[in-house]
């Protein structure tokens, strides 16, 4: 499914966000819009991120680990990724992906699952499976920390 990837702007990111907080609360506000600038823009460029999977990951990472906004960052990476599967024609996996990465967020944001990582665990949503005994492993690993 490597057709022409489509991508949505900041005023879209900044919209998603705000919804979410007036739905689960939390601090109002930007920090660095740039910082999400920077990252949409990024994923845009087949050279550093040549696949779908490469730009999901560094999507994710992005909004999670750079705090563009002052609060939600986690939420957000969540509800931007998984608009970013269903603009993309991944709609079959966006209620697993978003049902598994409440407690990935979270470990991503702590610094025990890394970008490689992620990206695994992308990869077998993406492919509906079930994590492999061996991704279950480096998740358990990489978590116990």
């Amino acid at each position: 499914m490597e057709d022409a990837i489509l991508y949505f702007d900041v005023k879209h990111a900044v919209e998603v966000h705000d919804y979410i907080l007036e739905v689960s609360g939390g601090l109002h506000g930007q920090r660095d819009i740039g910082l999400l600038e920077s990252a949409l823009d990024h994923i845009q460029n087949d050279l550093y991120y040549p696949t779908m999977l490469d730009k999901l990951t560094h999507l994710i990472f992005a909004v999670n680990k750079f705090h563009a906004f002052n609060d939600g960052n986690k939420r957000a990476s969540i509800s931007l990724g998984a608009y970013f599967l269903e603009l993309n024609g991944y709609d079959y996996c966006v209620q697993s992906f978003v049902l598994r990465m409440e407690n990935i967020v979270v470990w991503v944001a702590e610094g025990k699952i890394d970008k490689d990582l992620l990206s695994e665990i992308f990869l077998a949503l993406i492919e509906e499976e079930d994590y492999s005994e061996s991704l279950k492993l480096k998740i358990i690993e990489a978590t116990n920390t």
